[in-house]
């Protein structure tokens, strides 16, 4: 390597005195690197949580912000439009990031985040707080995606598995936590506050990114591909308000649905047709020729499938078949995130220590379908401990995928890359999680409304005529015959949700097998400065 490139080459990880081929003699520069790495990790830990967390605090909080702002018909919005927004804008958020820095593109999607935040506290309308909800949607794509890039660029694939357990972490206080806190600041200090708290959080990330992360400064004169963004955002729209209005708002076989079918197809096979000619395309389909990143991204989707699925149906399982509360249902999906976390810690362990991970996927799949599988057996007569012994094995599956999943993304592409390829890993995921939401949503409807006719007869069918969810305080005033009826349908529901979760988990199972291990790219060690032939840098400026 010439003398002029190692003088011109900014540090690889970024951070001060860290991760660079050839670290100061002595002492000087150790103690930085460990205080720096910590701070940005805490920081975008943070940002991770806000962009999780909105999502499921909100849900405590409806029934009173209907009560005041009214708009009940339009209530879905206020979720669909931070969903939708965040779809959208995910995959373009990863490219900005590889074109123009990534620390400049990730500050403005907190800036964004929190301008939404503290928009959708003031709302005065229901109106107002959709386009505000959607505001806050798009800087939340930025988040998640900037979080995982920026991890991708400071820490080399082989030692971002002592990671993944902190992230796991995060996503099971986001998902306990959210309903807790949101029911509490709603009953304590008002609805708005659940949009109010993002600000001094997202004002630590802010002020921490801002002072402490030095990621190299990109200079790029090409031209944003707005044309495929703009197709890529149609596509992504539309099917995600197919998959969330389908059985709902309109019909499966309404001309709506089929209307939005249509529109998304066509948009995503222009937006291909773009990509395959423009100079510099926002989401390069050349990644997808990547064996290891199309089956990864193959298995994202299907875990978010399985995943989301789940996770909608569970709660309702427990507080009507086990009779739970709202608060306590939400407490009883522990054994599921714990599993999940403790599994994520350990597999991030052993991927630092030893490089190896083609078998975490496999041993993911065989757990995911195992879980989904013992699922399907509750009934009427299953008890909270046993219900909890078969999440648990579902979580540990979902340990051994979430991150792992990502990390094989982020060391299939070039660092070049490294924006888009986490995006479309996420994107993916959440499409997956829309798709299984809504799908798995119909299998459980038609089979409760089914079993209801069939226990109950006309009567018990019309109590759920329309939705085949009732709320716990409905159920407990229905007549002990119908109530009786509504209870086996519902178990009759989830076991038909997750036994075809477990039809759908054994493709991903199969998937992990073609996987293959490629050596995960290690951070510079040798004492000249020089990077290994093997070895690719944590990051090069462009």
């Amino acid at each position: 390597m010439s003398q002029k490139k190692q003088e011109g080459e900014a540090p690889p990880a970024s951070l001060p005195a860290q991760g660079t081929a050839r670290p100061a003699p002595g002492k000087q520069g150790k103690e930085p690197k460990t205080h720096s790495t910590s701070v940005v990790i805490l920081a975008l830990m943070i940002a991770m949580l806000l962009a999780m967390l909105d999502n499921m605090i909100v849900g405590t909080a409806m029934p009173t912000i209907v009560g005041e702002l009214g708009g009940l018909e339009h209530l879905s919005w206020v979720v669909t439009a931070y969903t939708l927004a965040t779809a959208a804008s995910t995959p373009i958020w990863g490219k900005l990031g590889d074109m123009y820095g990534r620390k400049g593109i990730f500050l403005s999607s907190i800036a964004l985040f929190l301008v939404g935040s503290a928009l959708s506290g003031m709302a005065q309308t229901m109106g107002q707080l959709i386009g505000f909800r959607a505001l806050q949607g798009l800087g939340a794509g930025g988040l998640m995606v900037g979080v995982m890039a920026i991890i991708g660029d400071l820490v080399p694939p082989r030692e971002r598995g002592r990671y993944q357990g902190m992230m796991a972490g995060v996503m099971a206080v986001a998902m306990i936590g959210g309903p807790l806190v949101g029911g509490t600041l709603t009953d304590h200090l008002g609805w708005r506050w659940i949009f109010y708290i993002n600000i001094p959080l997202g004002a630590i990330a802010l002020f921490a990114i801002s002072a402490v992360l030095h990621l190299p400064k990109k200079r790029y004169e090409g031209r944003i591909d707005y044309t495929g963004a703009g197709l890529l955002t149609v596509g992504i729209t539309a099917l995600v308000l197919l998959t969330t209005w389908g059985g709902n708002e309109y019909a499966w076989d309404s001309a709506q649905i089929f209307g939005l079918g249509a529109v998304g197809v066509a948009a995503l096979v222009a937006f291909v047709f773009v990509e395959r000619r423009v100079a510099e395309p926002v989401l390069p389909l050349h990644i997808f020729r990547i064996g290891n990143f199309s089956l990864v991204t193959v298995i994202g989707f299907l875990t978010g499938f399985v995943m989301f699925g789940s996770m909608t149906f569970l709660p309702l399982f427990q507080q009507t078949v086990q009779g739970a509360s709202a608060t306590n249902s939400g407490l009883l999906l522990l054994p599921m995130l714990l599993g999940m976390m403790v599994v994520s810690l350990v597999a991030g362990r052993v991927t630092t220590q030893t490089g190896k991970y083609k078998i975490f996927p496999i041993l993911g799949g065989i757990l995911i379908t195992t879980g989904m599988f013992l699922l399907a057996q509750m009934d009427t007569e299953t008890t909270r401990t046993t219900s909890g012994i078969y999440m648990t094995v579902l979580g540990a599956g979902m340990g051994f995928l979430m991150q792992t999943t990502m990390l094989i993304a982020q060391n299939s592409v070039e660092m070049k890359d490294m924006g888009v390829g986490s995006s479309s890993a996420t994107l993916f995921r959440t499409l997956g999680g829309s798709f299984g939401v809504a799908i798995l949503g119909a299998l459980f409807t038609n089979q409760v409304n089914d079993t209801m006719a069939e226990r109950g007869g006309a009567k018990a069918a019309a109590a759920t005529s329309g939705s085949a969810q009732l709320d716990p305080e409905s159920i407990k005033h229905l007549p002990p015959p119908i109530k009786d009826a509504y209870t086996h349908a519902v178990a009759s529901g989830a076991h038909q949700v997750f036994l075809w979760g477990a039809v759908i988990s054994i493709v991903g199972f199969l998937a992990a097998w073609f996987i293959k291990e490629v050596p995960l790219r290690a951070a510079p060690k040798s004492a000249d400065g020089e990077t290994p032939a093997d070895v690719t840098p944590v990051a090069e400026p462009v």
